[in-house]
């Protein structure tokens, strides 16, 4: 973990400006693929909470699916205890607007440990869900997969990690730099502000891919319009404010 100074230090990358007060956890999102598919606007709008809008690029709706690891997840002031502080984890997150801040809505997050997952989700809110994982290294492929049965969750990847993306388009960076999360819990929408330096990303090449997500209409059963891969980042969380 580097100095929390050098960390929050660049912020030219981010949207909206770093948050007040004091951070509250550090924790490592690393060895991530994005996956990202284009949806309808009107079926979005069925899955998210009313009181959340989404959050559209050149009017079109995104929803992407994340899969990474989980390292040194620890409150400020205490060390991280790897049995439960490294994790894997594979989120399906979509976009959306509250107010000033653009950020993500969760429909779903899964994680490899039961205890990570129990005591995340008893803490933040986030909806957490132990499921079965595995990711490891064949030579240059990479493989990752995840499968919740109880939910019918499907996600079975092999890809090659390419170049650095030399120069970001407006939609990476509009998919990728998101510094807030929203969450509703009994009719009030709350927000937990994070901040990081910005995603260094990737070019990657799915060898195999196999997917099966469903929240409404949707359905994350075809290949992404868009991937990305990074090799991490280091995160700073602030505690969840009410805002509605």
């Amino acid at each position: 973990m580097r100095p929390t100074a050098e960390i929050l230090k660049p912020h030219v990358h981010r949207p909206c400006p770093v948050p007040e007060g004091r951070w509250v956890v550090y924790q490592e999102w690393n060895r991530t693929i994005f996956l990202h598919w284009k949806v309808p606007v009107n079926e979005l709008r069925e899955v998210l909470p009313p009181h959340l809008e989404p959050d559209t690029f050149e009017g079109e709706a995104w929803v992407s699916l994340v899969a990474f690891t989980v390292e040194k997840l620890h409150p400020r002031h205490l060390f991280p205890f790897p049995p439960v502080s490294d994790f894997h984890e594979v989120n399906v997150r979509t976009y959306v607007t509250k107010g000033t801040i653009p950020g993500i809505y969760f429909l779903s997050i899964e994680a490899s440990r039961w205890l990570s997952a129990k005591l995340t989700r008893a803490l933040s809110w986030l909806p957490y869900e132990k499921t079965k994982m595995h990711r490891s290294a064949q030579g240059a492929q990479q493989v990752y997969t995840s499968l919740n049965s109880k939910a019918g969750f499907r996600f079975a990847s092999q890809y090659v990690i390419g170049k650095p993306v030399g120069r970001k388009s407006l939609l990476d960076r509009w998919l990728t730099e998101r510094y807030a999360v929203y969450l509703e819990r009994a009719n009030h929408v709350y927000r937990f502000q994070v901040h990081h330096q910005e995603w260094p990303l990737y070019e990657a090449e799915l060898k195999e891919l196999h997917t099966e997500y469903r929240f409404g209409n949707i359905r994350l059963n075809r290949p992404p319009a868009l991937v990305h891969y990074s090799p991490g980042v280091e995160v700073l969380t602030w505690w969840r404010e009410s805002i509605e």
